[in-house]
């Protein structure tokens, strides 16, 4: 299988004083993460919570980066990117690398290969015992539309917003999990309506986060499942990052929960367990979701599945960069110009928590500059954009 070359230029953030979000992101909140790993597992051993002030040190120390550490079933995701970083520190580094490196480490350092604890799963649980995910969730379900393609058109922008309750920034929390137009800065949903709703879908779904975003997605999903033949796979990562992000244990986490609320809520669990059982429904971790690659260097594996797609659903800042590219781009770039190397058709469906952004006009990024000088990082903002 041959793939297509990677998107046109762009200027890399990295982890250094030369992006001052990047920086303070990785000398500022992800120890504090860390932190809070050790604050919210006290049953942890004494040698686990050294392990996490360890790396928590090291990093706000910024030390050098450290080997993957034993044992690593997902070493092939990360040994070329090590190899090529021999000698880089922490905070001179790039930074899409080095945030995801860092709950990599994480995984050793709380020993999660040997034992499948959650390190987040307090974070996760408290989420779920909340008002707000069932609220919002009850209201998803019983949204009236004129058609499918008007139905699909408002469950997209559920899932916009749900992206906003991220666990690891709480910047963009506090926005809630609703929005409006006012805070779109590109609606490409009538294009990716009808495109999801092609005869016969085979959509792959690119997760973010566990709990409101996730249960939004499955709102989605199940929506896309009535359609006669259709198939849904939910992609996740396949181990615990960035606090709230899901992997396939959270999905079922997840549809327990909607079963044990009761009324619409079970009934929704029942058709995705159903379609799960019919293989129509398919959640599929993968370390490269957790790895430093970008999506034109995605594997042979994932090509297989993806490349073929009626149409690739992205959510999330993270994802979103892992796509263009963790860059400042140049005005007016396209988003088909910065994903034209995927042959699939995709939406991507973000709210800003980062400087990189592709699709926007020059002028309207000039007036949102002179109206918000955080829009792009504040997670206040979402694009949907399609090709």
């Amino acid at each position: 299988m041959t793939l297509l070359p990677p998107p046109p230029l762009r200027t890399d953030l990295r982890t250094d004083l030369g992006n001052a979000f990047a920086h303070h992101s990785m000398s500022v909140r992800v120890p504090k993460i860390l932190e809070e790993v050790s604050a919210r597992n006290p049953d942890y051993p004494q040698s686990v919570h050294d392990s996490i002030a360890r790396l928590r040190d090291d990093v706000r120390g910024d030390r050098p980066l450290p080997p993957l550490g034993f044992p690593s079933p997902d070493a092939p995701e990360w040994e070329a990117a090590l190899a090529e970083r021999a000698g880089e520190t922490w905070l001179a580094t790039d930074w899409f690398f080095a945030e995801n490196y860092v709950y990599r480490c994480l995984m050793i350092a709380v020993r999660y290969w040997e034992d499948g604890r959650d390190p987040f799963s307090p974070a996760k649980h408290e989420e779920l015992a909340g008002a707000g995910l069932w609220s919002d969730l009850h209201r998803a379900l019983g949204l009236a539309a004129a058609s499918d393609r008007e139905r699909i058109a408002a469950l997209l922008m559920g899932a916009l917003w749900g992206n906003r309750v991220d666990l690891s920034y709480a910047v963009g929390v506090a926005f809630g999990a609703t929005g409006d137009g006012a805070d779109l800065l590109c609606d490409d949903r009538a294009p990716a309506a009808d495109r999801l709703l092609v005869p016969r879908g085979d959509v792959h779904v690119v997760t973010d986060n566990m709990g409101s975003e996730l249960s939004m997605d499955l709102v989605l999903a199940d929506a896309l499942l009535a359609q006669a033949g259709a198939r849904v796979s939910l992609h996740v990562k396949m181990h615990p990052t960035f606090v709230s992000d899901a992997v396939a244990a959270d999905v079922w986490t997840l549809l327990a929960a909607l079963r044990a609320r009761g009324g619409v809520e079970a009934a929704l669990a029942d058709r995705l367990r159903q379609a799960w059982r019919e293989r129509r429904l398919r959640v599929l971790p993968d370390p490269f979701w957790n790895g430093p690659r970008f999506l034109w260097d995605r594997p042979v594996r994932l090509a297989r599945e993806l490349d073929s797609a009626t149409m690739v659903v992205l959510k999330g800042d993270a994802n979103y960069r892992r796509a263009v590219g963790d860059g400042l781009w140049p005005a007016n770039t396209t988003f088909a110009e910065a994903t034209g190397y995927l042959p699939a058709p995709m939406v991507a469906l973000r709210t800003m928590k980062s400087d990189a952004i592709v699709g926007l006009p020059a002028d309207q990024m000039k007036r949102l500059d002179g109206a918000d000088r955080d829009w792009r990082i504040n997670g206040r903002r979402g694009v949907i954009q399609s090709r």
